[in-house]
This record gives C-alpha cells, sequence and structure tokens, in this order.
C-alpha cells in the first residue's frame, strides 16, 4: 500500500478540485444565454395624413353622423358620444363653422318629411349649444327625404338615412 503524506493528499484534492470547477465553469459557460439583443429603435409616429382642425379630421376622427329612430328627432344615447366629441372639437377650433343637415327615409310626403329633417337638425343644434358651441357658430338645414345615402327599400336602407350630418362650411384647417 503507498501511503501519500498529508500535504500530498492536500495537493492532490485541491488540484482535483479546480480541475472540476474549471470543467463545471466551462459548461455553465457553454450552457448560458446569449447576451440580449439591443432594443429596436423607436418607431416613428404614424402619420395618418389628417392635418388637425380639418374637415377630414372633424368626419374621421370625431364623427359627423347621428342617427334618428322613425319618425323620430330626439337624440339617442349612442349619439351623444358623438355629439359630445363635435362639442369637444368645435371648441378646440373656435372658428369653425357648421351646417348641420336633417335628413329622413323615403317614407311619407315630401312636406312632413322637411318638417321633420328641420327638427333633427335643431335638435342636433340644440344638443351642441347645450355643450356650450355658440348657436351663431351653426345653422341648420333640412333635405327631407331628397339626398338619401342608400336607395334601396328597407330598414336596413332607411335606418342609414334618417340622421343628422354636421358639415365644416368655415373656418377649419385646409
Amino acid at each position: 500500500m503507498i501511503r501519500f503524506s498529508s500535504s500530498l493528499k492536500f495537493a492532490a484534492l485541491s488540484g482535483a478540485l479546480l480541475l472540476a470547477a474549471c470543467t463545471h465553469k466551462q459548461e455553465a459557460a457553454s450552457t448560458a444565454p446569449p447576451p440580449a439583443p439591443p432594443p429596436p429603435p423607436a418607431a416613428a409616429p404614424v402619420q395618418t395624413g389628417i392635418l388637425p382642425g380639418s374637415a377630414q379630421d372633424f368626419k374621421v376622427n370625431v364623427g359627423d353622423t347621428v342617427h334618428f329612430a322613425l319618425n323620430q328627432y330626439n337624440i339617442e344615447d349612442s349619439d351623444r358620444g358623438t355629439l359630445s366629441k363635435q362639442a369637444a372639437w368645435l371648441a378646440r377650433y373656435p372658428s369653425v363653422r357648421l351646417t348641420i343637415e336633417g335628413h329622413c327615409d323615403e317614407r311619407g310626403t315630401r312636406e312632413y318629411n322637411l318638417a321633420l329633417g328641420a327638427r333633427r337638425a335643431n335638435a342636433v343644434k340644440e344638443f351642441l349649444v347645450a355643450q356650450g358651441v355658440p348657436a351663431d357658430r351653426l345653422e341648420t338645414v333640412s333635405y327631407g327625404k331628397e339626398r338619401p345615402i342608400c336607395t334601396e327599400s328597407g330598414e336596413d336602407c332607411w335606418s342609414q338615412n334618417r340622421r343628422g350630418v354636421s358639415v365644416i362650411t368655415g373656418g377649419a384647417a385646409s
């Protein structure tokens, strides 16, 4: 049997541990995930091509149309949000003027629909005035059933024609 001195045992044990540690570090280094790539450059803001304060801005980003039930001219809850956004937009652009068009479906006489269209346009105007828009910036006109956007006979089409449309007539950015 071979006897090793305690210092030789210690040296052998230390060498074995050092060799094991080196091997373990190499394995750990080879399985570590690669460093994260640098973040991509910040994306430029998307340009919509719509000029703030323009008629297109009003139509696309605010909404220019509300709808009415058959033979009705009261503002529906579902349209109050659109009209509130119109009022806020008009407050932001105080030189803009609107004409509010009242429209009806094809049913009823010409005279009846002209009167109903006028009540619809005035209901929109009154809502906007109540929201703080000066009345002298708003005009109304009734087209009755003379300017349909849908010409088929049926409720789906008629409901599209029963509307109030806010049209910018002056003061908007071009």
